[in-house]
């Protein structure tokens, strides 16, 4: 794996990848986000039964032709980090600069000519909230892409039915956050959880060993008692050894969180009896139990510990990370689903990225002939023959299409529609840049942390600058 990470990338330790140094033996709490994080769901189920619960609102709250109805969900048409702009009704792939790398109107490419004039020299800039929007979640794929079969509906009908672009989006964006707050999805789940919920025997017994160590570990979720409590005594409870329930496992766990929130505002934290579901006022400081609501600041000043004494896990680079990270010092792992088929598919494709490497090795000094010759030329220092200059425009040519196939060939063990999750091009893809900046540590499931030692010693290593690559330093 170092291989493919070897110039200024994170490094790997077996599946936990690494951005800043964090040594588990000093973290005396670690808070656990439920959905998708603690608790795995069949994203590819979870996501069609979003978007059809999606299309069920936009006709019954908006009056979207019944057409909506019939919509087919393809999970592979959109990834996380892509942007939805409102108002072009074109779905963006953008770099780490914001720079605009691939496009879509709907479901059809953008061709990179058409994409140059309509964009010219925009840089996203995702403050612009009333224009665009991040899929920066799991959550959001199905947002993503009934937004792009709208769009085409949108111009294929011209129906009065469908609102502009930007309002789609402000109309889908309330249907999903509906659907997720309704109970219309969780019934659904609740009804079939072996459809939608994994369960790990494995990742339970870790849980239980890092409690051995010491380690305390605590729930910190937005969905509410209800949904919790049902998940994990579905996923969680049934595979405990030395505990009774979830319940005894956990240090404490917070339900209704409102995160992001709950790292920067101040709400009143209320003890849950789990018997009943009731709540009351809570009496002096927070202990092992079941609670609602509350705050970062009142969570570090009851447990008495510092900021980075506690490790944070979630999978919502927003929710969880990036307000986590500005407003507190907690440390921060983000668990990025998508990063086990992309190592997969790094592996497969490293024959094509080391041809790539090979071809550029020897275009590189045929560049620099060539604009050393023209630069002669022009200057008036030498007589450089026309024919010597198109020998090397020519086989410049030539290593160009040769590294156009390889790239073709190589994009397709990804994303079939987008391409790599962690990269826009050359460049690191704005959602890996968003990982890099505000996770300490990154892995594709809980279980690949909790799978290694709680005094584990994860190191990062020296990043080299680019001024710095020449010397190998």
């Amino acid at each position: 794996m170092e291989s493919i990470l070897e110039q200024g990338k994170p490094m790997t330790l077996h599946k936990v990848f690494v951005n800043r140094t964090l040594n588990l033996k000093k973290i005396k709490y670690i808070g656990l986000d439920m959905d998708h994080t603690l608790i795995r769901y069949n994203s590819q189920a979870f996501e069609d039964l979003a978007f059809h619960k999606m299309c069920e609102k936009l006709v019954a709250n908006y009056n979207y032709p019944k057409a909506v109805l019939d919509f087919k969900f393809d999970f592979d048409c959109a990834i996380r980090g892509l942007v939805l702009d409102g108002k072009n009704g074109n779905i963006l792939k953008v770099s780490r600069h914001g720079a605009i790398r691939m496009s879509k109107h709907g479901t059809e490419a953008i061709p990179f000519a058409k994409q140059q004039k309509l964009y010219k020299s925009i840089y996203i800039d995702l403050q612009e909230q009333k224009r665009y929007y991040a899929v920066d979640t799991i959550f959001s794929i199905s947002l993503a892409v009934l937004y792009s079969l709208l769009v085409d509906l949108k111009d294929s009908q011209m129906d009065s039915k469908i609102p502009s672009y930007a309002t789609m989006v402000e109309q889908l964006i309330e249907c999903m956050d509906e659907c997720h707050t309704d109970g219309s999805i969780k019934k659904q789940v609740a009804e079939n959880l072996e459809s939608f919920v994994h369960r790990d025997p494995q990742l339970v017994a870790n849980l239980e060993r890092y409690r051995k160590h010491g380690k305390k570990i605590f729930i910190l979720t937005n969905s509410d008692f209800e949904y919790t409590k049902l998940l994990l005594d579905y996923a969680i409870t049934p595979f405990l050894k030395e505990y009774d329930s979830w319940i005894d496992l956990f240090e404490f766990t917070i339900v209704s969180a409102k995160k992001p929130r709950f790292f920067y505002e101040n709400h009143p934290l209320l003890r849950i009896d789990p018997k009943t579901g009731s709540t009351s006022d809570l009496k002096g400081k927070l202990e092992q139990g079941v609670y609602l609501g509350g705050s970062a600041k009142t969570l570090t000043r009851d447990l008495e510990v510092d900021g980075d004494d506690i490790l944070y896990i979630g999978d919502h680079i927003y929710g969880d990370i990036l307000r986590l990270k500005k407003h507190c010092n907690w440390r921060t792992a983000l668990v990025v689903e998508e990063l086990g088929s992309e190592v997969e598919a790094l592996v497969k494709a490293l024959p094509q990225i080391q041809q790539i490497r090979t071809l550029m090795d020897e275009k590189h000094p045929i560049e620099q002939e060539l604009v050393d010759l023209i630069s002669e030329r022009i200057e008036g220092i030498s007589e450089v023959p026309e024919s010597k200059i198109i020998e090397y425009q020519q086989q410049i040519t030539a290593i160009d299409k040769r590294v156009s196939e390889l790239i073709i060939k190589q994009q397709k063990l990804f994303n079939s529609h987008w391409g790599e999750v962690m990269r826009a091009g050359n460049e690191e893809s704005y959602l890996a840049h968003q990982v890099d900046r505000f996770a300490c540590v990154y892995m594709a499931k809980l279980g690949d942390l909790l799978e290694l030692s709680p005094r584990t010693y994860f190191r990062a290593h020296r990043r080299p600058l680019a001024h710095e690559l020449p010397y190998h330093i």
